[in-house]
């Protein structure tokens, strides 16, 4: 669960910054106090239900945006877990090759 808390308050973080928002107008526009935000983005708190709807709500987005931490994830485990799937689905292999090309 550790895990998931810091990689949720990394990604509020960092949408966060791509809207150009400081952590206290965040807060603010969630109705909690400043440090509190900063718990959540450090992943020391995990937010409540209600918390973490304002949140993607101030940030305009999803909730289920919030947790897509799959970019996070090392090069060599994607490098792998694709391999895996190419090999089993020749369908896939020709896909992925046209996408390739398309580049």
């Amino acid at each position: 669960m550790d895990d998931v808390k810091k990689l949720l308050g990394q990604r509020i973080k960092e949408i966060r910054k791509k809207r150009q928002i400081t952590q206290e107008k965040l807060a603010e526009l969630v109705g909690i106090e400043p440090p509190n935000m900063s718990y959540i983005e450090t992943g020391r708190f995990y937010p409540s239900p209600d918390t973490l709807r304002k949140i993607a709500r101030s940030l305009n987005v999803k909730i289920y945006e919030l947790y897509k931490f799959d970019y996070l994830r090392p090069v060599e485990d994607l490098k792998e877990e694709l391999f895996n799937k190419l090999e089993n689905d020749d369908n896939l292999v020709r896909l992925v090759y046209k996408f390739c090309e398309s580049l």
